[in-house]
């Protein structure tokens, strides 16, 4: 195979974030602070499971956060010790998502209408597939960097 993955995968991905992206700037928002938003509205949670969760570096994490914070829809609290911050929604943060869910809901739409269902549970499903095969890998790329 002489294509590369990693272009196909961020060409597609560049593609589908400018849809979403296009649909949720009507709320003000963009697509991950959508999707982190969403993501600690389930629960708080300490920022490095956060950054596990979203398969993410802690510092782009730390990035992505600041403008949620800075707009008062997160908080950082302090965690057990005084190194760890729990990531928790505030009420205004919950606003922000409602206020996004109908311009999420439009996004998807147009996504599902135009991939159709069949194909795009398809790509969900070869997608879970390749980042369950692929998260060892990453998760042993420190170790490669320590010889």
């Amino acid at each position: 195979m002489n294509t590369c993955t990693c272009y196909t995968l961020r060409k597609l991905s560049r593609t589908v974030t400018r849809i979403y992206d296009a649909h949720l700037a009507q709320a003000g928002l963009r697509t991950t602070q959508y999707s982190l938003l969403r993501t600690i509205a389930h629960q708080p949670m300490p920022m490095a499971d956060l950054a596990q969760k979203l398969a993410t570096e802690r510092t782009t994490l730390t990035r992505n956060l600041k403008p949620l914070i800075d707009a008062g829809w997160v908080r950082l609290d302090a965690g057990d010790d005084a190194r760890q911050r729990i990531a928790s929604i505030t009420h205004a943060g919950r606003g922000a998502i409602a206020a996004a869910k109908a311009a999420w809901r439009r996004a998807q739409n147009a996504v599902e209408q135009t991939i159709g269902l069949r194909d795009l549970e398809a790509l969900h499903l070869q997608a879970d597939s390749a980042l369950q095969k692929l998260t060892p890998l990453v998760e042993r790329i420190p170790d490669a960097y320590a010889d």
